[in-house]
Formats: C-alpha cells, sequence, structure tokens
C-alpha cells in the first residue's frame, strides 16, 4: 500500500481498536511523517520513541527502594493516566542495539488482553493510549535485527512501498521546487531506488486469527486495502482463502436459521444481499415458519430486524406472506414492533379494501 492508503488503515486501528500496527516500509518512504499526520488528523498527541537510542532503563524506569519494596520510576515519556489521548510511536524497533532492549519492548507492543492494560514491566498504559510500531525491513539493506515469529504476531504489519503519484501529490502540497517535481514526473524510476517489495515472513496464528477478527468488527477498510492489512496478521496465503471464502459465503442465500439464530453476526450480510438472493432467503424464512412458527423472543426480534432492513417492497411482500400464518401473524402485530411493521400492514389493508 502507499502512504495515503497506510494513514487511511491506520486512522481505523488507532481510531477503533487496541491493536499495535507495525508500520513497514523503506527509508524515505514516508513511514514518520505519516504516522504524525494520522495523530493530528484523529486529535491524539504524539510521543516518539527511538528505540535504537535507547537502553532498558530508558523503557522500565530506574529501581528504587521503598521499605522493604523495590520500585521502578515512572519514564518521563510515559503518559499519565488523566493526559489526552496519545500515539506513542515506537520507532526503530528492530535497530534495538541491545537485546535486552528489545525483550523490554515485546511486552508493550503486546494488545492488552480484555479486561486488562497495556503494560511495560510494572508500568500500565491508560486504556485511552495507543502504540505504534515502525521498522525498516529485514531484507539486507538496513543494519537491523530480525524479529522473530512471536513479536510480528503481535501487531498488524502494515508495508508500505513508494508510489509516485502519491509522492507527486505530497510534493505539489509542500511546493517542492518545481524542477525537481516536473523532473520526478518524467522519470518516476528514479524517485526511489531499491525499494522492491518484501517478506516480512507473517503466518497464521491463534491470536493472528483473534486480531482479524476484532479488525473485521470493529474496522471498515476500503475494499481494495483488505488484502494488504489481513496479509499483515496472517499471511498473504491465508488471507487469500478467507477472503475467496468470504465472497463465496456472500453470493450464498442466508438461511431461515441464520437470520433468526445469528442476526447480529450476519445483519451486514442480510441488508446487503442482492435482490435475487434476498428473494431465496425470504423463501426459506417463509417455509421455516410454516413448518414451525414457534419462536423464541430474541427469535421474534432477530425476524423484526430482517424485515426492517428489507427494500419497501420486498418488506411488503414478506409480511404479506407471513401474516398467512396466524402465530406468525400475532407476532407481527404486537405494539412493540409498530415502528417497521405497522405502516406495512396499513398498506395491506388497503390494498385488500
Amino acid at each position: 500500500m502507499n502512504i495515503e492508503q497506510m494513514k487511511t488503515v491506520l486512522k481505523e486501528i488507532l481510531t477503533n481498536t487496541d491493536l499495535t500496527p507495525c508500520v513497514v516500509g523503506h527509508r524515505g518512504v514516508g513511514k514518520t511523517a505519516g504516522i504524525i499526520q494520522v495523530c493530528r488528523e484523529i486529535e491524539r498527541s504524539y510521543i516518539p520513541l527511538r528505540l535504537g537510542q535507547m537502553e532498558v532503563g530508558d523503557l522500565v524506569g530506574i529501581p528504587y527502594r521503598e521499605a522493604e519494596v523495590m520500585h521502578w520510576s515512572r519514564p518521563s515519556w510515559w503518559p499519565d493516566a488523566t493526559a489526552a489521548p496519545t500515539v506513542i510511536h515506537c520507532d526503530e524497533l528492530n535497530r534495538a542495539q541491545q537485546e535486552d532492549t528489545l525483550q523490554a519492548i515485546f511486552q508493550f507492543v503486546e494488545p492488552p488482553a480484555e479486561g486488562q492494560q497495556r503494560s511495560l514491566h510494572t508500568h500500565q498504559l491508560a486504556p485511552q493510549h495507543r502504540v505504534v510500531v515502525a521498522i525498516n525491513p529485514p531484507d539486507g539493506s538496513y543494519q537491523v535485527t530480525p524479529l522473530d515469529r512471536a513479536l510480528l504476531d503481535r501487531m498488524v504489519v502494515l508495508q508500505v512501498e513508494t508510489d509516485a503519484e502519491c509522492w507527486a501529490q505530497h510534493a505539489h502540497k509542500e511546493n517542492y521546487d518545481s524542477d525537481v517535481r516536473q523532473f520526478i514526473t518524467g522519470n518516476q524510476q528514479l524517485l526511489s531506488s531499491g525499494n522492491q517489495s518484501f517478506d516480512m515472513q507473517v503466518e497464521p496464528s491463534e491470536r493472528a486469527w483473534e486480531m482479524i477478527s476484532t479488525l473485521r468488527r470493529y474496522c471498515r477498510f476500503p475494499q481494495e486495502l483488505e488484502m494488504e492489512v489481513y496479509s499483515g496478521v496472517i499471511g498473504r496465503e491465508a488471507a487469500v482463502c478467507f477472503l475467496q471464502w468470504c465472497a463465496e459465503q456472500r453470493l450464498r442465500p442466508l438461511t431461515a436459521e441464520e437470520i433468526l439464530d445469528s442476526w447480529t453476526a450476519i445483519s451486514e450480510q442480510a441488508r446487503n444481499q442482492r435482490d435475487d438472493v434476498q428473494a431465496a432467503s425470504m423463501g426459506d424464512l417463509v417455509a421455516r415458519l410454516q413448518n414451525n412458527s414457534d419462536l423464541s423472543e430474541p427469535q421474534q426480534d432477530a425476524l423484526i430486524a430482517y424485515i426492517d432492513v428489507l427494500p419497501r417492497d420486498m418488506r411488503f411482500g414478506l409480511v404479506k406472506s407471513l401474516l398467512r400464518n396466524p402465530p406468525v401473524a400475532a407476532i407481527l402485530c404486537q405494539d412493540k414492533y409498530d415502528d417497521v411493521i405497522l405502516e406495512t400492514i396499513q398498506r395491506i389493508s388497503q390494498d385488500v379494501a
């Protein structure tokens, strides 16, 4: 993805989840500038940590004794629990010169477990703060340490590549020298050298699939970026298989059981089904209720919710069919469903009259 696409993805992740994005790209591509711009746009403070220049004490603080108990002082960069929402940028993660520095930050980049706070040794990060990582790729071009799979498994890897059109827009906005801009327009191959794609060796795992679930539940990415984002969590092969499976599932009509028993999970799919696919789901629902009209209260609510997302004409047709089933008609006529059903029933009554 280019730097503008990276910013779009980064906003979604930092705003809607507590996951840790890891921006990977060659020198000069705009990783740090892009992260700072995102912080401005989402109105978060920005704290940069140059991990290549830091030691363990810079991260966990200096130990001191209080009575018989050992404590660690809070680092000067650590945002207070009452501070405004802040993004902590762990830059040069794979340039940490000491192994123990890399081991110390390992805990910090891990998203907190449910109900817990992100931690670094004895310090706990308040929930309004977020963490983002940036590194150069370990492709032999840089003096960096390869990150092991356990560490990569705790982050959403976003691979950023040079894009001439994206650079041209930025250069025009920043009023770069006109000769430079015009030269690069005609010689795009000279914008940057050695910026070939790279493989971060990301693979699927139980934790990675949990992160995919979180991303799909809370974030909305442009369709053309979904593959890139998911590849940075579970690897390209698994991402291709998963998105192909999702596409096939979207073309399959929802069943009556899915509508009645799993509404929360499938509501978006129900809303976006093509009319012909929707008609198949409606037919299955009518048949199911003719054979068994006994519905629990959650199933009744799911039925009404499904009716509510249908286009007006399809809603009219489904309700008309369901009213021929007395037990189901009694459900539809409950006062609590008037907001969804009343207008349709009135229209049916007018047509009959």
